[in-house]
């Protein structure tokens, strides 16, 4: 296998990695709910899925 001739500078790399960025994932409203969450999922506050109950949620204890 071929090897390079000499090491590649860090700065070579990196300039070479700038358009390596994650996106912002995009959140859509839940139709139960009306809360943020990620979409094609279950709604992790109330459980639903397309209108349709998937998860038990269990309600958050109040100190």
């Amino acid at each position: 296998m071929p090897l390079p001739k000499r090491q590649h500078s860090k700065s070579r790399g990196r300039k070479r990695r700038t358009h390596w960025k994650v996106s912002v994932a995009a959140l859509r409203k839940c139709p139960q709910c009306q809360k943020a969450g990620l979409s094609h999922r279950v709604c992790p506050f109330c459980g639903y899925y397309k209108g349709t109950p998937i998860v038990e949620v269990a309600a958050k204890a109040v100190k």
